[in-house]
């Protein structure tokens, strides 16, 4: 049996964005070439940390996913950074996977241990919070895309499929 895996995207956020990288870098993927995972994709999540975790922590109970992998858009970011946690008020919560492991098969991302202050940490902070309450451990982490372009758009897919695999392989693994 395939694990199965949930991608996350936001939407734009400031009138000046055509589009937000997270999505356009989902939207590549093609779920149906992918053989080694089922994936469901949660595209454009409202940019609203209540309203995106509810529809994300909804869909984990609905599909009860082997592995999370949250996606969001860092326009100072020249590469994918992975964060390693997320804070909210005093409270971090430190991912499970092993980012130096993953790390070590990329060759353009890097690890992050500031997710932000905004959505996407909040976001990533729910997601956390809620598989550690439910004590349900499986591989989740939040990857933070630069703005896409020609020129990097394709070291940034080659390693977000590494990263997809990677994740895919831990929750096989259990």
């Amino acid at each position: 049996m395939q694990p199965q895996i949930l991608l996350t995207s936001f939407q734009t956020w400031l009138p000046h964005q055509e589009f937000n990288s997270s999505d356009e870098l989902l939207k590549t993927i093609q779920p149906n070439q992918i053989d080694y995972a089922q994936l469901t994709l949660i595209r454009k999540l409202p940019v609203n940390i209540e309203q995106a975790a509810e529809v994300v922590i909804n869909k984990i109970e609905a599909i009860q996913p082997h592995g999370i992998i949250c996606c969001g858009m860092a326009e100072s970011r020249q590469q994918l950074t992975i964060e390693s946690n997320a804070n909210y008020q005093e409270t971090k919560i430190t991912t499970p996977v092993d980012l130096s492991a993953l790390i070590s098969q990329l060759s353009n991302t890097s690890i992050s241990h500031d997710a932000g202050r905004f959505v996407c940490e909040g976001l990533y902070f729910r997601v956390l919070e809620y598989c550690r309450t439910i004590k349900f451990v499986l591989p989740c982490i939040f990857v933070h895309v630069p703005v896409l372009n020609p020129h990097n758009l394709a070291i940034i897919q080659e390693d977000f499929q590494i990263i997809l695999k990677f994740i895919s392989e831990k929750a096989t693994l259990g």
